[in-house]
């Protein structure tokens, strides 16, 4: 790869002697990574059921391996069950690092395409309420998509600027995560176009989004919260610089000192102008010293006193409200008929009972969507199956990982299976995939066209 000169004289000027180890590093294999999901599956029970040979384990993420050239683990059925995310080994460090509590509301502000909200969600283990955003509408659709195949529940989905977005939630998060928009210097190795956009739009351009962002997210933050601030890029003016000058406007906040593992290094307080020495407790990935491409990771907390404003939307209907809805719950699952929903267009949505105030925002999903009310029925949707256990569902079908039914299910075929009259859902070696209905003799296969298996 031909790096800009510019570039390569500022990282000379950084690295000095580590430089050469540095360009050396753009002749090592790309790495690829797995990431287990601990809604639905324990590591223990992964390490039963693990399909692929040759994982290794990724030091600074529990749940997070290697895997090897070759493999393809996105065209297996547990992917499409929602047991695992794939993603780049270091992009797990932001997620991996960022100490989420059961019970928190937490913010995913770049959220698209959903690996950090994925790994967040599964450590709020249904508790609490995420809200993932992402400023463009296009990225949130596959980002909705991911947090969906995960079964997280307690999620809203938004496509909003954080300008926006602080005007609603003022001192309402617990946590925050950043995962700022950069200049993406530690993505040069594996995306040639991030070099051109480097050249283009520069680090000036990303360090006046960076600080709107990051006062924004301050906005937000409860008293004692915490942020997690991230980048993909080098440079100091976007990392420690960034940091520096957002504490020198607010004392009352401190970076809380992380500890690197497996080849991470600390921050580097000697790049910015007052050498601050609290910056040594901000991380550094580089792709000369593990495994994994670059990335900047630094916690920050809040200690200043922040009133809660947000609006909370009161719960206005639960499932027994809506009859054609409980009719289906109590025929077909166990879940609470007694859960609050909000109805938006006939569609359903699982509410939270602290949910907050939505309106204005560019919403893409107001809460985990349980399906439309249409022609005097109730549609479930793809979305139910995949957020619940097999325990929930009164009329489930268990295919061996070996039984051909199973791809043809995944690819929108028909099955030659048995199944009770009604709504079954059909899963894999234990893990639901979602929903086909027997009628008249005939199965006719639900799974959704647009999650559907490609050849």
């Amino acid at each position: 790869m031909e790096l800009p000169v510019k570039f390569k004289e500022k990282i000379q000027g950084l690295l000095q002697e580590e430089y050469e180890a540095y360009l050396e590093s753009y002749d090592f294999p790309e790495y690829h990574g797995i990431r287990i999901n601990t809604l639905k599956i324990s590591k223990e029970e992964w390490e039963q059921l693990v399909p692929f040979e040759g994982l290794m384990p990724v030091d600074w993420c529990a749940e997070g391996s290697y895997y090897p050239e070759g493999l393809r683990p996105a065209k297996h059925p547990y992917y499409h069950a929602g047991l695992y995310y794939l993603q780049e080994p270091s992009a797990m460090a932001p997620g991996a690092y960022i100490p989420i509590e059961e019970g928190d509301k937490v913010l995913d502000l770049c959220a698209a395409p959903g690996g950090k909200s994925t790994q967040v969600g599964a450590k709020l283990g249904q508790t609490g309420l995420l809200v993932s955003n992402d400023i463009s509408a296009t990225r949130a659709m596959a980002l909705m998509k991911n947090i969906e195949n995960f079964g997280i529940r307690n999620s809203i989905i938004t496509a909003e600027t954080s300008e926006r977005l602080a005007t609603k939630f003022k001192g309402y998060f617990d946590k925050i995560l950043i995962d700022a928009p950069c200049s993406g210097e530690g993505m040069f190795r594996k995306n040639e176009n991030a070099v051109k956009s480097w050249e283009t739009h520069g680090v000036a351009h990303c360090c006046s989004l960076q600080e709107v962002i990051l006062e924004d997210a301050y906005t937000m933050l409860k008293t004692n919260g915490m942020m997690l601030y991230s980048t993909c890029t080098f440079s100091p003016e976007e990392n420690e610089g960034m940091v520096e000058a957002f504490l020198a406007k607010h004392p009352d906040c401190k970076v809380l000192p992380l500890q690197g593992v497996g080849g991470i290094r600390q921050g580097r307080p000697e790049w910015t102008n007052t050498q601050g020495a609290t910056l040594s407790g901000a991380l550094r990935l580089w792709p000369h010293h593990l495994k994994g491409e670059g990335h900047f990771v630094c916690l920050i907390q809040k200690t200043g006193h922040t009133v809660d404003t947000t609006k909370r939307l009161a719960v206005k209907k639960r499932i027994k409200d809506i009859a054609i809805l409980k009719e289906f719950i109590e025929t077909y699952t166990y879940l609470d008929t007694d859960t609050p929903i909000i109805e938006l267009k006939n569609k359903i949505y699982l509410q939270s009972e602290d949910a907050p105030d939505l309106e204005g925002l560019r919403v893409i999903r107001s809460g985990m969507y349980l399906g439309e009310v249409k022609n005097k029925r109730f549609d479930p949707s793809q979305v139910l199956p995949m957020a619940y256990s097999k325990e929930m569902f009164k009329q489930y079908i268990d295919l061996d990982i070996r039984d051909v039914n199973v791809v043809k299910y995944l690819k929108g075929e028909t099955l030659l299976v048995e199944a009770p009259k009604g709504f079954n859902v059909i899963g894999v070696m234990g893990y639901p995939l979602g929903w086909v209905k027997s009628q008249n003799g005939t199965l006719k296969n639900l799974y959704a066209p647009n999650w559907r298996m490609m050849s």
